[in-house]
């Protein structure tokens, strides 16, 4: 994988998601171990309202709004978009279904972003503007990380919770 792709699977992680949906499952002391059933075992809902319309998503493990690891995972419909954004922890990112596309900058200019195809993992550092968006397919990826976590965009206009 070139350099190029690397940064930019590490941006897409941008999909970022600020508040959980739908709990799969919760480690306790006793069990220290999640299984889902996948894809049947997903209970999709509606994505946080700090993403753009049109998006669901299943909270897999933890928590993306306290302290501690989670992992999430967003579907995104096909022609979906994310505007120039930022996160303050590093993002995991895994495509599991479809090409998704991320691009690195403060403006969104699908010229300089690259497809993500199925499979493709990346890791974008905290602070890093990117922007990410499907093309002619629905697209799924999973997100892990560190909580609370949250997305930030790089304009106040492009904000979803603003409007």
């Amino acid at each position: 994988m070139d350099v190029k792709r690397s940064v930019l699977v590490t941006a897409f992680l941008l999909t970022s998601a600020g508040s959980a949906v739908a709990q799969q499952s919760t480690p306790t002391e006793a069990s220290a171990h999640v299984i889902v059933a996948v894809p049947d075992g997903i209970e999709w809902g509606p994505a946080p309202a700090s993403l753009p319309s049109g998006a669901q998503l299943a909270v897999i493990e933890g928590d993306p709004n306290a302290q501690g690891e989670f992992t999430m995972r967003l579907r995104m419909p096909a022609g979906y978009r994310i505007p120039p954004h930022f996160h303050r922890a590093t993002e995991h990112v895994t495509v599991l279904q479809g090409t998704f596309y991320v691009g690195m900058g403060e403006t969104f200019d699908a010229s300089k972003g690259s497809g993500l195809p199925t499979g493709t993992f990346g890791a974008i550092p905290p602070g890093m503007r990117h922007f990410a968006w499907t093309d002619g397919e629905e697209v799924i990826i999973q997100l892990h990380g560190n909580g609370p976590w949250g997305i930030y965009y790089v304009d106040e206009a492009d904000d979803p919770r603003r409007r």
